[in-house]
């Protein structure tokens, strides 16, 4: 299986500072979407909190953290962001793309509508 990515857009919560858009590695191992902090800064996310977070390979690090909105697949959500390195490839969420009922199909290497969001979990007994 190769990499997916896709293309998608980030505003800012108010929709007031411009828009950043490019195509974004699709990480359904990572929870939170990952975008560059100058790109952040400057279409006016603001930094909300500061989070820690778990690397692949197992160490913990403190991100500043806020809300924007994000379209994929021409859908858009609100969503939690983290500002990443500046220069750092921006990271498509699994969160996103729950959120807006998307899932990656390997085989064609795109992301696809889910037919219906789940809202309760199957019976264990």
């Amino acid at each position: 299986m190769g990499f997916v990515y896709a293309t998608t857009e980030v505003t800012n919560i108010r929709g007031d500072g411009g828009c950043y858009t490019l195509p974004f590695l699709v990480d359904t191992g990572a929870s939170d979407t990952v975008i560059a902090e100058n790109e952040l800064d400057k279409i006016g996310v603001m930094r909300e909190q500061k989070r820690a977070y778990e690397l692949a390979d197992g160490t913990s690090v403190l991100y500043d953290t806020g809300y924007a909105l994000v379209k994929v697949n021409g859908i858009r959500v609100a969503a939690n962001v983290v500002f990443g390195a500046e220069g750092c490839e921006p990271l498509l969420g699994v969160i996103v793309l729950e959120s807006a009922g998307l899932i990656v199909d390997p085989v064609h290497q795109i992301l696809k509508k889910v037919e219906a969001m789940p809202l309760k979990r199957a019976s264990l007994g």
